[in-house]
């Protein structure tokens, strides 16, 4: 823990920062993210990922060509407007050169025009909505987080079949309302029967349930109802209205361990996982998941790689200008730039800037070795079979 309190020189209003000592000597990055409000638990595990992914990408030494990486921690408290000054604040007032984050998508349309005023690069990550790297993305946004279609369509892979009939389950926001269209979008055989949006702190899921039930109940073939939800609330609850009786299943997307206790009820689900701890096998992975345990006792969760895999990627563009933060430098590397991460090698696509990547197609194991339900490679779904969208309009 020692290098992580390296890395972090302290609270903003421990520093009146000069631009002098700043610029020659230092590459100043912003990490401007949910550390307090309802997806702070995703926001710390991006948090641990990133500065671990800073220490194995510079070998421990926080340098990129001579210069000291500083880090400095700003919190959008998953609120759109925080999150577009706390930004500016940290590209003005800090000096930054680049920021990351946030966690909310929400937050993260908020900050997109902020980055493009001051004219300097946004690594989003982990936010999702596809909006952020379509029709609101500018060219200083970066995204090493995967996307709403890019979950979608490795989704869709478990599902979509001739004779399926599907109900989907969102949240009332950025996040749900554009996963669902991208899962809308890619399927294929099976048929969508009814979207169903609830408010982001739902509790009670009994009437949304209740008309989930009531469009898939008479449908023939498979049914299924397919959850997409992010933070508090447990969607899964519906199963207590004995889905069963009707013949309707429940799939759903990877997520955070604790998340995943809730799958262990349903063994045999499928869906797509942007991460499981147990799943990669390359030497970037294997790095993480030791040093993790070693650090914390548990296993590097599913927003955990993704800090790391952001971390790589800016570390990876410092080297390539060789330390040189000018904006426009760093683009031109950014573009087309392919790098290392637990997930194995990621590419920044040239025309949205989206990072392409694999996803893994699970089936839950219920292991009483593990408190959540495990999820066992079915396959790794490669970035070019997905055919991910286009969205912006550059």
């Amino acid at each position: 823990m020692k290098l992580f309190r390296q890395i972090i020189l302290g609270t903003i209003s421990a520093f009146a920062l000069s631009a002098a000592f700043s610029q020659s000597k230092e590459i100043r990055i912003a990490h401007v993210y949910d550390k307090t409000g309802a997806l702070e638990a995703y926001a710390k595990q991006t948090q641990t990922g990133f500065l671990m992914g800073l220490e194995y990408a510079t070998g421990g030494t926080l340098t990129v060509a001579g210069k000291k990486i500083v880090v400095i921690e700003r919190d959008s408290q998953g609120k759109p407007d925080v999150g577009k000054s706390q930004l500016a604040a940290a590209y003005s007032d800090d000096k930054a050169d680049i920021a990351v984050g946030p966690t909310s998508s929400g937050v993260a349309l908020a900050m997109l025009p902020v980055a493009e005023e001051y004219k300097k690069i946004l690594v989003v990550e982990p936010a999702v909505a596809d909006s952020i790297t379509g029709d609101k993305w500018n060219k200083y946004i970066f995204r090493t987080g995967r996307n709403s279609s890019q979950d979608a369509i490795a989704n869709a892979v478990a599902l979509d079949k001739p004779g399926v009939s599907i109900a989907t389950l969102g949240q009332d926001y950025a996040f749900g309302r554009d996963g669902v269209k991208a899962f809308r979008e890619a399927i294929k055989n099976a048929k969508i029967v009814h979207e169903e949006y609830l408010p982001t702190n739902t509790t009670d899921f009994t009437a949304g349930a209740q008309r989930l039930i009531e469009k898939l109940k008479d449908q023939p073939g498979r049914k299924v109802i397919w959850i997409i939800w992010a933070g508090a609330g447990n969607p899964f609850k519906i199963a207590d209205l004995d889905l069963k009786r009707y013949g309707i299943e429940i799939a759903t997307g990877g997520n955070i361990l604790p998340a995943m206790v809730n799958y262990k009820q349903f063994p045999g689900m499928e869906g797509a996982a942007y991460y499981y701890f147990g799943i990669p096998k390359n030497p970037v992975n294997e790095w993480l998941v030791s040093n993790h345990y070693s650090k914390f006792k548990t296993p590097p969760d599913f927003f955990t790689a993704g800090g790391f895999s952001a971390a790589m990627a800016i570390v990876q563009a410092l080297k390539n200008t060789n330390g040189d933060t000018n904006t426009d430098k760093l683009i031109s590397t950014m573009e087309g730039m392919s790098f290392d991460t637990p997930k194995g090698k990621m590419t920044f696509r040239k025309e949205d800037h989206q990072a392409l990547q694999s996803m893994y197609h699970f089936k839950i194991k219920a292991d009483p070795a593990f408190a959540w339900g495990v999820p066992e490679l079915v396959r790794e779904i490669k970035p070019e079979e997905m055919r991910v969208p286009i969205r912006n309009k550059r």
